[in-house]
């Protein structure tokens, strides 16, 4: 996509102008850079990696926890006139091969998909046949064992910074302790990632 940021947010989403930080994170993923965004529900953390999937060349693929989620994220994407599908059991295998034959033929801006289904090996294999625009992981939290919402499969996530050091991480949380933050980070292999806080008033913790 030639247009820039904004003109994607006003023409694509509707909105006049950026929120906090989205900007800057934007910019930055459309770089290649790593970023660790805490931000209240309600504060526009999807557009943080959506808007960068339109502009970097390959699909966005998206870790999400839940099926209502992914379909509510798609279903206003495709209204937005966005190329987006998620790939979870809720599809039958007919509807499942048509998404995956979508994102080989790079007919995708963003997928969407959970952490089980997208750490198989097979799905794995797949994605190194494709040109992957970021990887996106909502709901980061999930991977800390100090998390509210802790789940075990989101432990193998760490894997993708090994496997696909070229392509750029963003992960994505509306809750975190410092410690549950730091945790996130190091489960995720983000260390050296900017971080970015917002709505959150936390005087005894630095942030880089």
């Amino acid at each position: 996509m030639e247009n820039s940021p904004l003109e994607s947010l006003k023409t694509v989403f509707g909105y006049e102008s950026f929120r906090g930080h989205q900007q800057e994170i934007i910019e930055g993923l459309i770089r290649g850079e790593n970023a660790f965004v805490l931000m209240p529900t309600g504060g526009g953390k999807s557009l943080c990696y959506q808007i960068p999937s339109l502009h970097r060349e390959g699909v966005g693929i998206v870790v999400s926890p839940l099926i209502s989620l992914m379909k509510d994220q798609v279903d206003a994407l495709k209204a937005c006139g966005v190329s987006a599908a998620f790939y979870n059991s809720s599809l039958q295998s007919g509807e499942a091969r048509k998404v995956l034959a979508r994102m080989h033929a790079g007919e995708l801006d963003l997928l969407y998909i959970a952490p089980e289904r997208l750490m198989t090996e097979a799905f794995l294999e797949r994605i190194k046949e494709v040109r992957v625009a970021l990887f996106a992981i909502d709901e980061a939290h999930c991977i800390s064992q100090w998390g509210h919402d802790f789940r075990p499969e989101y432990l193998k996530l760490g894997r993708l910074r090994k496997l696909f050091p070229e392509i750029p991480i963003i992960a994505l949380t509306a809750t975190a302790e410092p410690h549950a933050l730091r945790d996130i980070l190091e489960r995720l292999h983000l260390t050296n990632a900017r971080c970015y806080i917002s709505g959150f008033d936390r005087p005894n913790t630095r942030y880089q």
